[in-house]
């Protein structure tokens, strides 16, 4: 699938930038592992701390005090954060970029209220910004391949609608 990802966005003009948190790195190096990737994936940031989050993506922090990461909104800022930051970067018009996130718990605890497998993503296109909620079971492994396949099948779809 990340080869259709590549190409597809390749075609399209589109280009991919990447802010993971329970995933640290799994899509940003699922996709790069695809020969080409280099003209459609910008880069992405392990934002696996708070102070990341808010100081790099532009994630609120009264957000992140009262929600914890695991929240939608949470992703939603971190996808728009990441698109805004590389497009303007790169300087490419934000309409050609398209920023995935993820947020969630890998486990084997929970945190706070958040269960094990309780995980957000989000994309952010000119389209606007989407999330989408999961529950995922298995080992703290499992959780974050789950993951990275749900990321992978969402950015698929959303390239399609372009």
């Amino acid at each position: 699938m990340a080869e259709e990802i590549i190409s597809d966005a390749f075609a399209k003009g589109l280009y991919l930038a990447l802010a993971e948190s329970i995933t640290a790195g799994l899509i940003c190096s699922t996709l790069v592992d695809v020969p080409g990737s280099s003209k459609v994936v910008l880069g992405g940031i392990n934002a696996y701390q708070d102070q990341i989050k808010t100081q790099t993506l532009g994630v609120s922090p009264s957000l992140l005090q009262m929600q914890s990461a695991v929240d939608p909104e949470v992703a939603a800022q971190m996808a728009s954060g990441v698109r805004t930051k590389f497009a303007s970067a790169m300087n490419l018009e934000e309409a050609r970029v398209i920023g995935l996130s993820t947020t969630g718990v890998a486990g084997p605890d929970p945190v706070g209220h958040h269960g094990v497998g309780e995980v957000y993503l989000a994309i952010s296109s000119e389209r606007g910004t989407k999330v989408f909620a999961e529950q995922f079971e298995g080992t703290r492994s499992e959780i974050r391949i789950s993951c990275l396949e749900r990321a992978l099948v969402l950015l698929r779809e959303e390239i399609g609608l372009f």
